[in-house]
């Protein structure tokens, strides 16, 4: 038995030491404050392979957009979200229609804010379906973030989905899920299995007991939930990396006002670039990897 255990780790280690595994980072433009072009160059020096955005609304943007990812070398990955305002039926139909131009520009993948926190199972189930249906026509991945408001807002309520749905694929932000549970989830890791199996993408942001977003991940005191993070996401790449040579990661820390502020000035107390690419190399360190 032990002599079976050991040959299997070495073979384990083996595997995760082979050149063909990588992962490609994706720099998110939530905040973006420059033009397309000058945020492209920036993500490209700075090490990503892509960027994450939301589908822009204007052809002018559309244009510079697409210019930009063609300049600069970038992949793309699209968000596509349920509009929580309306009503199920007309919010599912767009939803359903939304796909149509991301699909277009042949994106990395596709992540999806999916459903309500409010609706149904059935009607969250159609959502999933909706996207996993043309994600299959088309071949293009698609993933469900967990996430606070949607149908994947905690932990125990997802494994519903997943037990019910079984070719749903999650992108696993954890950072709502320590301040839904207030905890970093420390005595969950035996119902977090089936999760880690079913992720295909990471938002790679830390959260904390009391908020979605630390201060600034190289502050000490943050130490313990950075590593939490850490350990939770090196043990999916690493899962993955068993049947797949390539996965996909956003950094994803926010701006003010997510990014917490001083009072009055609303200044951010630290920098939201710095701390995605940070993060970046944490898990670059993590995984052994250039």
């Amino acid at each position: 038995m032990r002599i079976s255990f050991l040959i299997l780790l070495i073979s384990s280690l083996t595997s995760f030491s082979q050149e063909d595994k990588k992962v490609l980072f994706f720099q998110t433009d939530w905040g973006r404050t420059i033009s397309w072009d000058a945020f492209c160059e920036r993500t490209k020096a700075s090490g990503y392979d892509g960027v994450e955005t939301w589908f822009p609304t204007s052809e002018k943007d559309q244009k510079e957009l697409k210019d930009a990812l063609q300049k600069h070398g970038l992949l793309v990955g699209f968000l596509n979200g349920t509009d929580k305002s309306l009503p199920f039926e007309e919010s599912l139909r767009i939803y359903s229609k939304n796909f149509t131009k991301l699909l277009a520009w042949k994106p990395a993948y596709i992540n999806c804010h999916t459903g309500s926190d409010f609706f149904t199972f059935e009607q969250n189930r159609a959502f999933i379906k909706a996207a996993n249906d043309i994600s299959k026509e088309e071949g293009i991945p698609n993933y469900h973030e967990t996430h606070r408001g949607r149908f994947s807002f905690n932990l125990p309520d997802t494994e519903t989905y997943l037990a019910e749905i079984p070719d749903l694929k999650l992108n696993l932000d954890i950072s709502h899920w320590m301040v839904v549970h207030e905890s970093l989830l420390q005595k969950q890791d035996r119902r977090l299995q089936e999760v880690i199996a079913r992720t295909h993408h990471i938002h790679a942001r830390v959260g904390h007991p009391e908020g979605p977003q630390v201060n600034d991940p190289e502050a000490p005191e943050w130490e313990r939930a950075v590593e939490r993070h850490l350990d939770i996401w090196e043990n999916i790449i690493r899962n993955k990396w068993k049947t797949d040579s390539v996965f996909t990661i956003t950094t994803e820390f926010g701006p003010a006002d997510y990014m917490p502020t001083l009072p009055y000035t609303r200044q951010p107390v630290s920098d939201q670039w710095k701390a995605n690419t940070f993060i970046m190399q944490r898990l670059k360190e993590r995984l052994n990897i250039e």
